[in-house]
């Protein structure tokens, strides 16, 4: 439960960093679609820091320890740092070739979400 918790509020506590210096800082200094690309990151971010939380809770109850739920936590991670960070690079420096990485950390954050829901799917057959 701990890592996924601090990952959780490490999480969180970099979306709302970024997404404050993207809104405060960088208005007006940087181009429409960079700004675009931070406010998508940050509240993709947001919202996968939130189902770390999740991740976090399932992990502390017995039934939700299991490998699927670990799986999850790792896509949501990965997810965090490949589809936000490419967008927070990509917005910040124009450099194209992270863009590749946006799609994989996407594919990543859509696998930890099946993996919930075949957690669910499991717990709820169960009970």
């Amino acid at each position: 439960m701990g890592r996924w918790l601090a990952f959780a509020g490490v999480s969180g506590l970099i979306a709302i960093a970024v997404g404050a210096f993207g809104t405060h800082v960088l208005a007006g200094r940087i181009p429409a679609t960079a700004a675009s690309l931070i406010a998508t990151a940050t509240g993709y971010q947001m919202v996968h820091s939130l189902a770390l939380l999740g991740v976090a809770i399932l992990a502390r109850e017995r039934a939700g320890r299991s490998a699927t739920v670990e799986l999850a936590g790792w896509c949501f991670v990965a997810g965090i740092v490949l589809f936000c960070g490419s967008l927070y690079v990509l917005a910040l420096t124009g450099a194209g070739p992270v863009a590749w990485l946006t799609p994989v950390g996407g594919v990543a954050l859509m696998v930890g979400w099946a993996a919930l829901a075949r957690q669910g799917f499991v717990l709820w057959r169960e009970s």
